[in-house]
């Protein structure tokens, strides 16, 4: 199977609304923090944590398991190239042929034995009103609620991606709607893992459906454990729609990862560079789109050659080993005894630890953290400064704003403190 079949991406209208992706962005109302649920995986004031407190950002990559269930090594190798987090391919058996529950749970001991976190989607969805062999959302929540089984007791391990790329272009205006009643069907049939939902418009959200609906599809879930999930190919060719898309949720403290994106395509060439470093500097998961087995004209997808680890692809080798990669940036889940991903550990310019925990640790916001009886840094925060009021340097070479935004008055990105100029953190600058 190849994801040729969704290349219609980009119609008159949508390539008329593309170019206006990720800008003039209205702000919506501020959603608070959000209610983390209960252990596992989950989502509080915009950020994914871990059962122990640990920020998890996710590094992986997407497996086509429903069209190669035969590659059983995939997510080993996987694994071993430095990823935290594969999203694999499932089928409702509404289009291909189902996976089953003991499936489900095999795919999920295989996650684990090798120390990655899944993120399992249903892929019969893709490119619904447009696609008419595509199933509903409504279809998929309930091959959902039928392997619940599989799920249960894995909340520390697996994100359920309810559909992938659930409308095409056309009918996308019903997402919101389909998507919170998927939302409560899961959750009213006891599933409590971390959900994902896909953007419509065959994932790109140029329509920004999701975008503008955001805050109340989170605020249906009852668990406030619902994570946003926006593709990016042909519609986020430069940095600007990029960085517009990804701060808008940042911004509004809606959980957001990159669930799809590749280097090239056939509707636009996608700013990968921009998506990679966007992403590192906003602390953004992202999933790249695939490890082995496209076809019909888009195998430049492939991350490998014939699944075979040691047969590594240009976009292969950029994605785990170029600047802002997984080598560069992936940090193994805490629950198998990583340090997580939303820090590293280390020293902040003014001396003092980063938190470990991140924002977790700093329940007043002010960037100042409590963890082993001393006083730490949340990454990135307000209090990330050193000595000179920089708090750090910017890939471009200049010192981040001490101020963040407060420094910024027309909203370039561009600051101005201690007589020279400075970035603001995740701004359209921060490259």
């Amino acid at each position: 199977m190849t994801k040729s079949s969704r290349r219609t991406w980009c119609t008159a209208a949508g390539s008329a609304l593309a170019g206006a992706a990720g800008l003039l962005l209205p702000v919506l109302g501020p959603t608070g923090s959000a209610q983390a649920a209960d252990g596992g995986i989950h989502v509080s004031d915009g950020r994914v944590y871990e059962a122990d407190g640990s920020e998890f950002v996710m590094r992986g990559v997407n497996h086509a398991h429903a069209w190669y269930p035969g590659e059983t090594d995939a997510i080993a190798d996987i694994s071993a190239k430095g990823a935290n987090t594969v999203r694999v391919v499932l089928s409702s058996g509404d289009r291909w042929t189902e996976t089953s529950a003991s499936q489900v749970t095999s795919i999920i001991d295989d996650c684990k034995a090798h120390k990655v976190i899944c993120v399992l989607e249903v892929h019969d969805t893709t490119g619904y009103g447009e696609d008419a062999a595509a199933a509903t959302l409504d279809q998929a929540a309930d091959y959902w609620v039928g392997v619940k089984s599989a799920l249960r007791g894995q909340e520390d391990h697996v994100v359920v991606n309810i559909g992938n790329e659930p409308f095409g272009n056309s009918g996308h205006t019903a997402w919101t709607a389909a998507t919170k009643s998927a939302i409560g069907k899961l959750r009213n049939a006891g599933i409590e893992n971390a959900l994902m939902v896909d953007a419509p418009n065959w994932g790109q959200d140029w329509s920004h459906t999701m975008r503008d609906n955001a805050a109340s599809v989170f605020a249906s879930d009852p668990r406030r454990n619902t994570i946003f999930s926006i593709h990016m190919y042909g519609v986020y060719d430069t940095a600007a729609e990029v960085q517009g898309y990804l701060n808008h949720f940042v911004n509004n403290r809606l959980p957001l990862v990159v669930g799809e994106f590749g280097d090239r395509h056939s509707d636009g060439n996608p700013d990968e560079n921009a998506i990679m470093a966007t992403a590192r500097s906003l602390r953004v998961g992202y999933l790249g789109w695939s490890w082995s087995g496209n076809g019909s004209g888009v195998e430049y997808l492939d991350m490998v050659t014939g699944f075979d680890p040691n047969a590594l692809t240009p976009w292969g080798d950029r994605f785990f080993n170029g600047a802002d990669g997984i080598a560069a940036t992936s940090k193994r889940a805490a629950v198998y005894g990583g340090g997580g991903g939303g820090d590293t550990g280390g020293t902040a310019p003014n001396g003092y630890p980063y938190c470990v925990s991140g924002a977790a640790s700093d329940p007043d916001g002010d960037g100042w953290g409590w963890e082993n009886s001393r006083s730490c840094v949340v990454r990135g925060s307000a209090a990330d400064t050193g000595s000179g009021g920089t708090g750090g340097t910017a890939p471009n070479g200049y010192p981040y704003c001490a101020a963040g935004a407060a420094s910024d008055p027309d909203g370039d990105g561009w600051g101005w403190e201690n007589s020279r100029s400075c970035v603001v953190r995740g701004s359209a600058a921060d490259r």
